[in-house]
């Protein structure tokens, strides 16, 4: 509670039932989060780091508890997502005899460049909870944000806190606050000169740590520079899409022409995020180790700087403190990059009108809905502040290309998605910003996407939730059969599915559950869903033709063919 703790997800499990127990102590306090599995309660934990900027806490048992747990934590690793797990252990007496469900939790979640957590440790001695917990926090906020394991042996946790000699218990320390990296003034006045000496400058926002104030900075920043932005992969709330200078969001399915606008750019500004394949286009768009462009790279972490990317100037500085810096940088009234500028938003606005897809039935038997005008559903209903989530697939790229978030800027974390691509997260994120914050949450995911966590919605309504999830099913893995098509056509193995009947099951856990087929259906169901006091599944029956929001599953098959035929 001294940490600003209000919610902690978890499943039960033995090896913490002193735990539990203080849940009910505290549960004035506390709200102790019961999910179904331990993968959808550290998605939970996640979201929820996420949307405060404080570590989201999750609560798991030992062994197959903590395993499950380990896909949230690696999320929290890849999006910079201060998180907390804590894994209730066997006892100390029976250490290293492999006893029921031991596990090594420092080899598991060992801390490394590529590993899971910033920090895993053991608390052998309850007088040394509040320094133990107090660290995890700090480490979990401080730098590059991220997911800290603390392992709790059962005989620990009801071991009696014998005073000292004063007659004073071990007390709860004081409310951790992150520890702000300033920049480098003397760095700063380099980065102006290098804009100075620019002609298309062009900026990368994104990453963990960021808050409202240090979004507004940053559009002070931009505008005061008049700089075009663009949002780094699935941190699409960074900066303000109906801003006049954004230029949309640079990851999977980027805009051809923005990932024309970043090879031919002369100046990258990234300011946050750490640059990882899926922004960098497979690192293609700046070439990894020395991009061609002049690289400006602004991180809170000083390990993350000039480790993938060799940067003409990096700066160490966090979000809140980076924005602030680059605002009060003195621009010239004139800048030589303003028509550059109005091309990227442009270019931008260009990409939210449909492409025309070919090749797809006129009319079948699953029905053809126009997913543009879906999104444009949402964002004529949805309100501003409403939180929107998805997992990983294909059907995410509808959000992503079509729907404008207004952003950080405007006060609230609109935008959880999961960078490292886990399938499963959108349902429990959504359910999770239901239950912490009250906003309207709302969730798209796909057929295969949705079945990974849909036993949370259980959890949802035991907890008095409502969340809205557009469940788009076409009847497969649509990601890998995209892939599949492309490097194996006319060879399908593995990615068909064979679905229940999604309404008839969110009706079973206690959501509300309908299934429509056209586009003109949508409007009156999200308005009912928006009405009603429980959540509700929207399932919409999708054409397995209609693969991404540029091409059909038939142009791609075809595509491969013929370079094959031409192979031969």
């Amino acid at each position: 509670m001294e940490q600003g703790v209000t919610h902690a997800f978890g499943v039960p499990g033995e090896s913490y039932l002193a735990v539990l127990d203080g849940f009910h102590v505290y549960r004035d306090q506390i709200q102790f989060v019961v999910n179904r599995q331990e993968g959808g309660a550290a998605f939970m934990a996640e979201a929820h780091g996420k949307l405060t900027g404080r570590p989201g806490v999750c609560f798991v048992t030992r062994g197959p508890g903590a395993t499950n747990a380990s896909i949230g934590v690696h999320t929290a690793f890849q999006d910079s997502t201060p998180m907390l797990l804590l894994v209730g252990d066997v006892a100390s007496d029976q250490r290293d005899r492999e006893a029921f469900q031991e596990m090594d939790y420092r080899v598991m979640f060992g801390p490394s460049a590529l590993g899971m957590a910033k920090r895993v440790e053991r608390i052998d001695d309850a007088a040394r909870i509040p320094e133990y917990i107090a660290r995890a926090f700090a480490t979990a906020m401080n730098g590059r944000p991220g997911p800290v394991v603390l392992v709790l042996p059962e005989d620990m946790l009801t071991q009696a806190l014998v005073p000292d000699a004063a007659g004073k218990r071990p007390q709860p320390l004081a409310r951790v606050e992150p520890v702000e990296a300033w920049s480098d003034p003397g760095a700063l006045r380099n980065l102006r000169q290098l804009l100075l000496k620019s002609e298309r400058p062009f900026v990368i926002a994104g990453g963990g740590g960021w808050t409202p104030q240090a979004a507004q900075a940053l559009q002070r920043f931009a505008e005061n520079w008049r700089l075009p932005v663009g949002n780094a992969f699935r941190f699409q709330d960074t900066f303000d899409n109906h801003h006049p200078q954004y230029a949309g969001d640079v990851g999977i399915g980027i805009n051809p022409a923005l990932a024309k606008r970043v090879r031919e750019s002369d100046l990258i500004i990234a300011i946050g995020p750490r640059l990882g394949e899926m922004t960098t286009g497979g690192y293609t768009l700046l070439q990894a180790p020395k991009a061609a462009q002049t690289l400006v790279h602004i991180h809170a972490s000083a390990e993350e700087l000039n480790r993938v990317y060799q940067a003409d100037l990096a700066i160490h500085a966090s979000m809140r403190a980076a924005a602030r810096s680059l605002e009060v940088l003195t621009a010239p009234v004139n800048v030589p990059w303003e028509a550059w500028t109005t091309g990227c938003s442009a270019d931008y606005q260009a990409n939210l009108v449909p492409s025309v897809i070919k090749d797809l039935p006129a009319d079948n038997d699953r029905g053809l809905v126009d997913m543009p005008s879906v999104i444009a559903t949402l964002q004529k209903h949805l309100p501003a502040d409403a939180v929107l989530t998805n997992g990983a697939g294909n059907f995410a790229s509808w959000l992503h290309r079509f729907y404008r978030y207004t952003g950080l800027a405007a006060g609230h974390k609109t935008q959880l998605a999961p960078t490292n691509g886990a399938m499963g997260y959108g349902v429990p994120a959504g359910i999770a910003a239901a239950i912490t914050t009250g906003r309207v949450a709302f969730t798209i995911a796909g057929d295969g996407d949705f079945l990974m966590n849909g036993q949370e919605l259980a959890t949802a309504v035991q907890h008095g939730a409502k969340s809205i999830i557009l469940l788009l099913n076409n009847g497969m893995y649509g990601t890998i059969r995209m892939h599949q098509e492309r490097e194996y056509p006319q060879r399908v193995a593995g990615t068909a599915l064979h679905n229940p009947d999604f309404a008839a099951l969110a009706r079973a856990y206690g959501y509300a559950g309908v299934t429509i087929r056209k586009s003109a259906d949508f409007e009156a169901e999200l308005l009912a869903a928006l009405a009603r006091s429980n959540g509700t599944v929207i399932e919409v029956v999708l054409e397995p033709e209609l693969i991404s929001t540029r091409g059909s599953l038939a142009a791609l098959t075809q595509a491969a063919l013929v370079q094959t035929a031409l192979q031969r």
